[in-house]
């Protein structure tokens, strides 16, 4: 009789539990029960407006999910890519402007879809001692913008940005060239100063890359190169510090009476013409 008592009164507990859970079921979706498109939406922007972001998003989302086929869907999904990104989850940014991208592609404000991709790259640009995807990824993100859309006003500003991504890289392999250097690495340290003439030519870091080219071409005895990186460094930017550095390191080069103890050059006697002829692409400036 017990055990029969027992039992009722498990399952009467069992009943109980299962009517609370509905009713607590109906409350949950009394709580995000379908709203209107216009409620959402300034839901939506209120949340933006007091800055929080995460909130702003997920009301976006909630408009797109209730009502996926109205002309404010389309809108709700470029702000969802953009409250991410204020929020500063650039990876959710990403795929979000990405998605608009491909669901879009003729949408009149494409363009900051793309921007939204771009910048979303660019603000994790880290300093040129560390690894450079992002970097990387803005520069070829942002001239995707330009390249579809030259006369947008984001172009216009990509334009500004990609110029401090450019230097940036260029920056980069301007570390490491003179990490190649430290060790005796010649070759490896050419190459990375050539790169940077070669494909960052607007960049800040030429001149230093022409003066490093300089000295590296001439410690490798190959003089045609040492005066040829000099001439550019001469012609272009006679007013710069590497201009002044490069003629500085040559001079003492030549005035040295025992070159043996600079760096272990050896200039021979019929090498002292080519050591002279780069010298006077400095002097007739």
């Amino acid at each position: 009789m017990s055990k029969l008592k027992h039992t009722n009164f498990s399952y009467l507990i069992l009943i109980l539990s299962m009517f609370l859970y509905s009713c607590s079921s109906s409350n949950d979706e009394g709580e995000y029960s379908e709203r209107s498109v216009e409620k959402i939406y300034n839901s939506a922007l209120n949340e933006l407006e007091s800055k929080n972001y995460i909130g702003a998003a997920r009301e976006f989302e909630e408009l797109e999910r209730q009502h996926p086929y109205s002309a404010w869907a389309k809108q709700a999904q470029i702000m969802t890519a953009y409250a991410r990104y204020l929020r500063n989850d650039y990876n959710e940014a990403i795929a979000a402007a990405q998605r608009y991208i491909e669901l879009h592609p003729g949408a009149d404000d494409i363009d900051y879809a793309y921007y939204l991709v771009a910048i979303s790259y660019y603000e994790r640009i880290s300093d040129v001692k560390r690894e450079q995807s992002m970097t990387k990824s803005a520069r070829d993100s942002f001239n995707e913008l330009i390249r579809r859309f030259p006369d947008s006003t984001y172009a216009r500003d990509s334009r500004q940005k990609l110029f401090l991504v450019l230097d940036h890289l260029a920056g980069k392999d301007m570390e490491v060239g003179r990490t190649y250097l430290s060790f005796d690495n010649y070759v490896a340290a050419i190459n990375r100063f050539k790169s940077v003439v070669e494909n960052y030519p607007n960049t800040s870091h030429v001149p230093e890359a022409l003066a490093r080219l300089t000295e590296v071409y001439f410690k490798l005895g190959v003089f045609s190169e040492a005066k040829a990186s000099a001439a550019v460094l001469g012609h272009n930017f006679p007013e710069n510090y590497w201009y002044k550095y490069t003629y500085k390191l040559l001079s003492e080069y030549k005035n040295s009476s025992n070159s043996d103890q600079i760096e272990n050059i050896n200039i021979e006697d019929s090498n002292i013409s080519f050591l002279d002829e780069i010298l006077s692409i400095f002097e007739g400036n």
